[in-house]
């Protein structure tokens, strides 16, 4: 069994319980990790809290160098935790590639913010009465709970830990039970870069390490990226003590396309939108709202190149869908295709399982047209290989359809006509809108959204500010009283 890495050390659980690890592709359990409870969440907040004085005293080119070690080990190990990824996740061999590269590109980015001027520098604030000074620091939050999801294990882990690390924050974090082998690789990566002992540390688990992480007295600050109602018990959790509290969350991501589009382009970036990752993404454009007079030529180049995708085992060469990452997960986006025939939408392709795949979680990427704006389909988060798809006549229509859910993740929009891309995109509610594509992330830019997509953005530099709490220092010149008592100022 996997152990705990807390404080330094790698440690069996407390509780001595297991959770095994199954590969989607093959069903097979592949490792079995620690199942860590109350006990040994307290050990890892204890081991986070004793190693922070030290670490937030470290200068930021310390912890420059000791990011930019942790993403050099990351790279030096590219393939093998590529491979880890496709076993424990699904995806396909190439995204995992992508994602290690993208892991390690972010502990570079953080390596190189956490030493730029004015990040944790003294910052004058003007006043307006002359005998008081005053500035604004921005320090370490403290200990920070990190709680990540399956479908990017080692990138979401990156995405949390990295700024943490650069701000002087110390951390426990806790990877989804489903995927947490490249968390445990990260740990040993980082010992093996010279983290001092406590700085970063591991429990896997399942919700109930997660609530006991949420809820622990000794945690300052929780980031936590998943689902809404998980993100409402973590935020509940952690209401108990008033922690710091960040959220990114569902989203059921509209694409506009307008009738001036490149059909081949809005078809490519259609199927990225919704298909990468198996459609496992948080940000997914899973709502497709195409003007009337393209529609019908749009959804038929769609239907044929989605039936042209290669579904199989994420190792095989030329895979460009795996497996969803568990039966949980296969059986819940089978159910809305259930229910979205029921509801009456029009299946266009896909909807079972792909032909030659009796084993692992498989499903064929799926589309219905003439979604109800009411159906389930159209309103609620699948996080699977599901496109819903309909149709408007002007600009105000799909605005107004794009914005009617209580999701606000991200939004696209296709249109050779720039200015009404911009246009459209002011007027979006979402944190993130894409024009002329879907998905792109980079790590300079703000990721987050509104409504119920969370609170608060990763990141950029406000991705590091995320680890930081402002302190406000104000002097005042003591070559004049105050006044109260004495009665006067000289």
């Amino acid at each position: 069994m996997r152990q705990l890495h807390i404080g330094g050390t790698w440690r069996p659980p407390l509780s001595g319980a297991g959770l095994d690890v199954v590969d989607p592709a093959t069903e097979t359990v592949i490792a079995t990790v620690a199942n860590g409870g109350e006990a040994d969440i307290d050990a890892a907040v204890g081991a986070a809290r004793a190693a922070f004085p030290a670490w937030r005293r470290t200068s930021a080119t310390e912890r420059a160098n000791m990011l930019a070690a942790i993403a050099a080990a990351i790279t030096a190990r590219r393939d093998e935790l590529a491979r880890i990824e496709v076993r424990d996740n699904g995806k396909p061999l190439p995204e995992a590639l992508w994602d290690i590269d993208d892991a390690a590109g972010c502990f570079s980015y953080y390596a190189k913010l956490a030493g730029e001027p004015g990040m944790q520098d003294e910052v004058p604030v003007t006043l307006l009465d002359a005998r008081f000074t005053s500035y604004v620091k921005r320090e370490p939050v403290g200990v920070a709970g990190l709680i990540i999801p399956w479908n990017y294990p080692l990138l979401m882990a990156a995405w949390k830990v990295a700024p943490a690390l650069a701000a002087g924050a110390t951390c426990v974090l806790k990877p989804s039970e489903l995927t947490p082998l490249s968390a445990l690789e990260l740990g040993t990566i980082a010992s093996e870069a010279g983290l001092p002992a406590g700085v970063l540390n591991i429990v896997t688990g399942d919700g109930a390490t997660g609530r006991a992480l949420s809820r622990h007295p000794g945690i300052d600050k929780i980031a936590f990226t998943g689902s809404v109602p998980t993100g409402v018990a973590v935020m509940t959790a952690a209401a108990q003590d008033i922690k710091n509290v960040s959220l990114e969350l569902g989203g059921k991501s509209a694409f506009i396309v307008f009738d001036d589009a490149d059909i081949d382009q809005a078809v490519e970036w259609i199927m990225f939108g919704i298909f990468w990752n198996q459609g496992q993404v948080c940000s997914a454009t899973s709502r497709l709202i195409v003007q009337e007079r393209i529609a019908p030529r749009l959804l038929e180049r769609l239907v044929a190149a989605t039936r042209m995708i290669r579904i199989g085992n994420g190792m095989d060469d030329g895979v460009q869908l795996g497996p969803l990452v568990s039966r949980g997960q296969h059986d819940k986006v089978m159910r809305s295709v259930v229910q979205a025939q029921a509801d009456g939408a029009r299946l266009l392709t896909g909807g079972g399982r792909p032909a030659g795949l009796a084993r692992g979680f498989f499903m064929e990427p799926t589309i219905f047209a003439d979604v109800a704006p009411d159906a389930a389909l159209w309103t609620e988060e699948i996080f699977g290989p599901v496109l819903a798809v309909r149709s408007f006549a002007e600009e105000d229509e799909a605005i107004a359809m794009a914005n009617d859910t209580r999701f606000g993740l991200a939004a696209a929009i296709m249109s050779e006509d720039l200015a009404r891309c911009h246009r459209v995109a002011h007027a979006m509610e979402a944190g993130i809108v894409w024009i002329n594509c879907s998905q792109p992330t980079f790590t300079e830019a703000p990721w987050g959204g509104v409504k119920r997509s969370g609170i608060g953005r990763e990141l950029g530099r406000w991705g590091l500010e995320n680890y930081l709490a402002i302190k406000q220092v104000t002097r005042f010149d003591t070559r004049h009283t105050w006044g109260w008592y004495l009665g006067r100022d000289a």
